[in-house]
């Protein structure tokens, strides 16, 4: 660790060895031994002016902390040095040092130790020129460096935007979040804006994220692609946990594995475009042009931030990549052809929308006729219902023989007269009858004669019982009923005789019947005033047990029972 001071005092008498800039320290052998990317070193460097001038330096991060002189005077620095771990604070700050040069001989001192990173030492190129062309170059790639971050951010913003008004767009979310990464990582290489926001900011963080970045960013677009085309590629989160759990000087050692990891990705990603382009479809070329730009600008900074290109020292190499945020430029032109895409599917869906427009304008203006027609068409489809439901109801309470109401209508009928009744307290009779030795009629005549006979009896009852509010129903088999709403005791004793006397006019022949050579009934009559605490089947079971009494007195006749 030497100072201006200390050259001045010394001379060149001291061990003089060379190192090229840019290049880490590492593997550099001095003393027959190599040295590893820990410790300090001096740099010196002497050149020539002619006159004196304004000039400025365009001075690089460096690992990891240092101090410039020129001509004896301290203008920049970063961090602080030391000779140990504990003496050192680590900084990134790339920032622009302008000094009055002498005429003749000057001296540039820079003093720089590592102890946090894996590789230390100055990796990049340190800029010498004329004041205002170090500024220039210095507002150019702010400008540039602000103009991306705008760009990414925006356009990330905007996808993941448009991932929560549509939930099915993963690839919107992927491509988002990636953007989100990209942006973030600009502010983290190159002229580190971050820093200069905040100068204080922690170092580790801030090489954490940096890196986080880079480890989040390859699996993100890895996915993007998979959702944009049938691809599949298992990502892993380890690497990716081990910056957020471990220092620097740890998960730095690591980071090789994890850039020929991502080399690896490209490979296959190259291989399956290949595939890809076959198709021949237009927006497929979009964006497989700008998938091409983002991976030959990754390739350009994962070699820039390689080991083989910090600790090696390649020539060659050094010569072509002189950056690591180019990748922000292949993103950027990723999003365009991404952009250009989304525009051409929402080209498509307005003009798919402007035809279905007019489709729906040509129907609306004929659509008063059409609702007209169809309001007919309803119409008359509602009135064919209503007519088959009323036949399909007269059915389903009709009995198909003899066309009397069935037992279903006779117990929606009786319990509605019987609540009427009820409420004025006003009579109801119910007459109970069936046909006397009617199962020996058809043995006797056969059961077309018997089906005759039914009808012959239905037919006889209908007429009889005349009033609107009157019901005559077969209750099934030879049983017959009659609901007579309104009616007192006398009345329906008469009703019962006239029952009786029809059926002895009617003189049906019955030779089988023990009892009488034509066809007779037997009747069950009851007629009571409703009262709350009684129920309608009360009066069917009084009408019933008339009718068996009838039966027992002898049969062809009626009883009464109050």
């Amino acid at each position: 660790m030497l100072t201006p001071e200390d050259f001045r005092k010394t001379g060149e008498n001291g061990k003089v060895e060379y190192i090229n800039v840019p290049g880490s320290w590492n593997a550099y052998i001095t003393q027959g031994k190599e040295t590893l990317g820990h410790g300090l070193a001096t740099y010196r460097l002497l050149f020539n002016a002619q006159e004196s001038e304004r000039l400025g330096l365009k001075i690089p991060r460096m690992l990891t902390a240092y101090q410039l002189w020129v001509n004896g005077q301290r203008i920049a620095w970063a961090g602080t040095v030391g000779r140990s771990r504990e003496e050192a604070t680590p900084q990134y700050l790339p920032q622009v040092a302008l000094f009055e040069s002498r005429k003749g001989e000057n001296e540039i001192v820079i003093q720089v130790s590592n102890f946090h990173h894996r590789s230390g030492g100055i990796l990049e190129s340190i800029i010498l020129g004329h004041e205002k062309q170090i500024l220039n170059m210095r507002y150019q790639k702010i400008s540039r460096e602000i103009f991306l971050f705008g760009s990414l951010m925006i356009m990330g913003l905007y996808h993941i935007i448009l991932f929560c008004f549509r939930r099915k767009a993963l690839s919107s979310l992927y491509f988002g979040l990636f953007c989100l990464c990209l942006s973030a990582r600009t502010l983290l290489v190159g002229e580190r804006m971050l820093i200069h926001f905040f100068p204080n900011f922690s170092w580790e963080i801030a090489h954490k994220f940096q890196t986080l970045t880079f480890y989040l960013g390859v699996p993100l677009i890895v996915t993007f692609f998979r959702e944009i085309f049938p691809l599949y590629f298992r990502q892993r989160t380890i690497f990716s946990c081990l910056v957020l759990l471990t220092p620097v000087r740890i998960f730095s050692v690591v980071t090789p594995g994890f850039q020929f990891f991502t080399l690896c990705v490209i490979g296959y990603l190259l291989l399956t475009f290949i595939k890809i382009v076959r198709q021949k479809n237009r927006d497929v070329w979009l964006i497989i042009v700008g998938a091409l730009a983002i991976i030959l600008t990754s390739l350009n900074d994962i070699i820039f931030l390689s080991v083989w290109m910090n600790d090696y020292n390649h020539a060659f190499l050094q010569r072509f990549i002189r950056t690591d945020n180019l990748s922000a430029v292949g993103q950027l032109i990723f999003v365009f052809m991404n952009s250009v895409v989304l525009a051409r599917l929402y080209s498509n869906s307005l003009q798919q929308e402007e035809k279905l427009t007019q489709e729906l304008t040509m129907i609306n203006q004929n659509l008063d006729d059409l609702v007209k027609k169809r309001t007919q068409a309803l119409d008359a489809s509602r009135k064919e219902l209503e007519k088959a439901n009323l036949s399909l109801e007269q059915m389903t309470r009709k009995d198909p023989l003899t066309g009397l109401w069935n037992r279903r209508h006779f117990d929606a009928v009786i319990h509605t007269e019987w609540r009427r009744c009820l409420r004025y307290q006003k009579p109801i009779a119910v007459m109970i009858f069936d046909i006397d030795y009617f199962k020996k009629y058809n043995d006797c005549y056969g059961h077309v004669a018997g089906d005759a006979c039914l009808i012959q009896i239905a037919q006889t009852a209908s007429e009889l019982f005349k009033r609107a509010s009157d019901l005559v129903i077969r209750l099934g088999g030879e049983e017959f009923a009659v609901v007579m709403p309104e009616l007192g005791k006398d009345e329906a004793i008469r009703m019962a005789g006239h029952l009786l006397q029809k059926m002895e006019e009617l003189d049906i022949p019955h030779k089988c019947s023990p009892l009488c050579p034509r066809v007779t009934v037997s009747i069950g009559v009851t007629s009571k005033v409703p009262e709350f605490h009684e129920s309608f089947e009360e009066l069917l079971l009084t009408a019933d047990k008339a009718l068996y009494q009838a039966k027992s007195a002898g049969r062809n006749q009626y009883q009464y029972l109050p």
